[in-house]
């Protein structure tokens, strides 16, 4: 492999909420590493995946849904950071669902840069029984911006990906590697702990679950092979604990065990895991949070 040859660069995955973003993301470098849900702004953090192969090396940054619903200091922070992330990488992916572009969409278009090349990214083609309306709602939304190309994709099935990376592989500075081949993540453990927790939380409470919610570890002791995990979600209402809970602590116990099993899988050792539920009000406007979520 020659430098001359090898392309390498970070790549910026944006959109708005919930138009399956970690998932395009996941099944790029082939393993789970950004959590999933149906509900929108699952993701709050920058969260980098790393995909090698013989030619190239793609650092993709995941960023948060940009949000135009819930307006807080939490969301004001998210919608910075992906401005910044946007100035900052050297391609783009805009994911929109496919025959669906409002305006949400059209805020996270506005923001696009004109001086990096920009991918629009149609997901969810599979759920289209009829593919000749995509034809021209693509035709639509090339004529928006200046797209460096256009893909259509199913992120959950993995249609089109190859043919996506395909695309934007030329367009990478030439270079070395920035991280080791075998590396799919810049994220410690401990994140990556976290986002597991947090995923099993909006998979198993879905609607029920408020927004304002955070997980934190408090303890990530490692002795051996064992990992020792202590981890506290944050609510804003003592009756949003109990939600969290359940009756008999049966909800907290399932999300506890799910998260177990998926830990032990991705860290390949044995987990001891332990959550509990904290009432702290108003900590979606709290300063030190807003900087450990946007990763100041």
């Amino acid at each position: 492999m020659s430098d001359n040859s090898f392309h390498t660069g970070f790549v910026a995955i944006v959109g708005r909420p919930n138009v399956g973003k970690s998932t395009l993301l996941n099944q790029m470098i082939g393993q789970k590493i950004s959590i999933t849900s149906r509900k929108a702004q699952t993701t709050r953090h920058r969260v980098t995946g790393i995909y090698t192969d013989d030619v190239s090396q793609f650092v993709f940054v995941d960023t948060p849904g940009f949000q135009t619903r819930h307006r807080n200091a939490m969301n004001d922070a998210l919608n910075q950071s992906v401005k910044t992330t946007l100035g900052d990488v050297d391609a783009v992916l805009f994911v929109v669902e496919a025959m669906k572009y409002g305006p949400a969409d059209a805020e996270v278009l506005a923001l696009l840069p004109k001086h990096r090349p920009v991918w629009l990214v149609i997901n969810k083609i599979d759920k289209q029984t009829d593919k000749a309306v995509l034809l021209p709602f693509i035709q639509n939304l090339a004529q928006q911006f200046a797209f460096a190309g256009i893909v259509p994709v199913s992120a959950e099935r993995g249609t089109q990906i190859k043919a996506l990376l395909d695309d934007v592989r030329p367009h990478l500075p030439e270079g070395e590697l920035l991280y080791p081949e075998d590396q799919i993540t810049d994220r410690n453990e401990r994140f990556l702990a976290a986002e597991i927790v947090r995923e099993k939380l909006f998979r198993l409470l879905g609607e029920e679950l408020p927004y304002s919610i955070n997980v934190e570890i408090e303890k990530f002791d490692v002795d051996g092979a064992l990992r020792r995990i202590y981890a506290a979600v944050f609510v804003d209402k003592p009756n949003q604990k109990a939600i969290i809970i359940g009756k008999g602590g049966e909800k907290l116990k399932r999300v506890s065990s799910e998260a177990r099993v998926d830990m032990e899988q991705m860290f390949d050792g044995k987990v001891y895991l332990e959550v509990w539920v904290k009432v702290k009000s108003g900590w979606a406007d709290d300063v030190r949070f807003l900087k450990q979520l946007t990763g100041e």
